[in-house]
């Protein structure tokens, strides 16, 4: 099947950015999203104390990083990094109004991001890594990742999983499903499913934890991890 194109996601999410902007429902439609925001933050917090410089990739309308502010870190450079521009432009407005810190700002695809090298101190990625299509991307986008963290530097995930046995796969994606009918309706979750079918391609835990760790990074553990959701990351020595 023929995924969506790059522009196909943009202008999804260009409509979609009130669903985004609320810090005490997260993104409702994964699974464990507040838990996720919450555990995220408090770890980059606790294993990056002193961090200075903070990446959010595909940073949406910010939450990820608002909710890292708010533990009380000491991030005076913020890049953000997001396809839709209504998006960043949101992400800014709510940064700057609740933390006075104006956000470098980056409208691109992550793969076409210019990550350099020794720059950050912690990197985010909210429910983003999905949309990477080929074992050489996954592997480029996780290297330029490591290159682009200080040593010490932390690097935190959340995002859609898949499974490798496939009765295990349709047993997480009942369960899913369920949550989602729950949530709304079955006519949401159907809305759900068919946009994840031609938008993502998203990968194993244990093959993303295996990745993580034959890259470098150290101190690899799992937050947390709920149906087809998980919350994971590790340290650049």
């Amino acid at each position: 099947m023929n995924k969506s194109s790059v522009e196909d996601i943009r202008e999804r999410f260009d409509s979609d950015v009130e669903r985004f902007s609320n810090l005490e429902t997260g993104q409702s439609a994964t699974v464990d999203a507040v838990l996720s925001l919450e555990i995220i933050a408090q770890a980059a917090t606790a294993c990056t104390p002193d961090a200075n410089s903070l990446l959010d990739l595909g940073c949406g309308a910010g939450n990820f990083t608002l909710r890292l502010l708010q533990q009380g870190a000491k991030i005076e450079e913020i890049t953000l990094v997001d396809l839709s521009l209504p998006m960043l432009e949101r992400a800014g407005e709510r940064i700057s109004a609740a933390h006075e810190i104006v956000p470098v700002t980056f409208q691109t695809d992550l793969r076409s991001f210019d990550f350099g090298e020794n720059r950050y101190d912690i990197v985010l990625a909210g429910a983003v890594l999905h949309h990477l299509r080929n074992d050489d991307q996954w592997q480029e986008t996780f290297e330029k990742i490591y290159r682009s963290l200080r040593p010490g530097g932390s690097f935190w995930i959340f995002d859609l999983l898949r499974y490798n046995n496939l009765n295990t796969q349709r047993m997480m994606w009942n369960r899913y499903g369920q949550y989602l009918t729950n949530l709304r309706d079955k006519a949401y979750r159907d809305q759900v499913f068919a946009y994840i079918e031609i938008e993502d391609t998203p990968r194993p835990l244990f093959e993303q934890l295996q990745l993580l760790e034959s890259i470098g990074f150290a101190d690899v553990d799992v937050l947390h991890c709920n149906t087809c959701f998980a919350a994971f990351g590790g340290v650049r020595k």
